[in-house]
């Protein structure tokens, strides 16, 4: 081991002073920050994330860095929302639906038949009423920045068109790993099976399912239309994903960063909203060439009233009742 002469101890101690200073000056130590997405790695919420790194690089001059890791390379929904709760996982894109375990208010969201369309859909999340929801996440270990769009979901499977309610009955279909979600397809007669995102196609192919419920990107993005060939436009959820960060990361940063990073969330969310459009379009389109037969026209409302009793559930709690009346209000 070299010995460092007094002089060389001088200059040494010199450059650790001036490091030192500016880490305090910049209020924050620079870091590599983990993003957990269940998606495949040219899917619109990925690229989002990808985005927003590239964002907080440029603005805190490469202090801060985003590693996404997609394809559930760091588990199932279910799993990196635990983790980013206790802090092992920096930042989470998910489903309102699944992260609704923790948070009341996303429940809220993922009613289904609550927005009128994805207009009135991004109205709500773009005012007011969105900016409150994210600022409901503290108290459970995350900090919400920014909603990213998921389209409607609509109800698929192999084994025939599904143009009434009667038509659903004894199906078995799979939902999100979400007690809401399994009363739904309850309350429409069907047979719900949670399933993690990532056994969807096992199970479609295997037959230990016979349908499943979800947007036009993710039925053909993960090939489940090659073993679901009828998609009913149900559009009963029009539930959002949000992208998180665990309270844990948030308070390491500096008030100037916490800023750079809810800029950079939003502005990733209307990034993804052009990339969202695009590939809704190229998944629809491909489904139909591909053979599959979808259902447009269905009377909705048999559907609807079948809401009635997760409804009534939802008024018995004085939030939940009170954030839904301010949705349905938005015009």
């Amino acid at each position: 081991m070299p010995v460092l002469n007094r002089a060389e101890l001088s200059r040494t101690g010199v450059i650790f002073v001036a490091l030192l200073f500016a880490v305090c000056m910049t209020g924050a130590v620079a870091r590599e920050f983990r993003a957990a997405d269940t998606q495949t790695e040219d899917y619109p919420t990925v690229q989002a994330l990808r985005y927003m790194g590239a964002l907080i690089a440029e603005r805190s001059g490469g202090r801060h860095e985003i590693k996404v890791f997609h394809s559930r390379q760091l588990g199932e929904e279910k799993e990196t929302i635990e983790q980013t709760r206790a802090g092992a996982i920096d930042l989470n894109r998910t489903n309102v639906a699944l992260i609704g375990n923790f948070v009341p208010a996303m429940n809220v969201l993922a009613m289904p038949f609550l927005f009128r369309s994805i207009e009135h859909m991004q109205k709500v999340l773009d005012g007011p009423v969105g900016s409150e929801i994210l600022d409901s996440f503290e108290p459970y270990g995350f900090v919400g920045l920014a909603f990213y769009d998921s389209g409607a979901r609509s109800i698929y499977n192999g084994v025939r068109p599904v143009k009434s309610l009667a038509d659903l009955k004894g199906l078995r279909i799979r939902v999100q790993q979400s007690e809401l979600m399994s009363q739904m397809i309850r309350a429409l007669g069907a047979e719900p099976v949670e399933l993690p995102y990532g056994q969807v196609l096992t199970g479609l192919a295997n037959h230990l399912i016979d349908g499943a419920e979800n947007n036009w990107p993710s039925f053909v993005t993960t090939d489940h239309y090659k073993h679901a060939g009828h998609y009913t436009l149900t559009e009963h959820t029009m539930s959002p994903e949000v992208l998180v960060i665990s309270l844990k990361a948030w308070q390491s940063l500096s008030p100037e960063d916490q800023q750079i990073f809810r800029e950079a969330a939003q502005r990733s969310s209307r990034f993804m909203r052009e990339k969202w459009r695009d590939l809704e379009e190229q998944s629809q389109r491909k489904a139909e060439e591909a053979g599959v037969t979808i259902i447009r026209e269905i009377d909705r409302k048999p559907f609807e009233d079948a809401m009635a009793p997760i409804y009534a559930k939802a008024a018995s709690d004085p939030a939940a009742a009170a954030l839904i009346e301010r949705i349905r209000k938005v015009e």
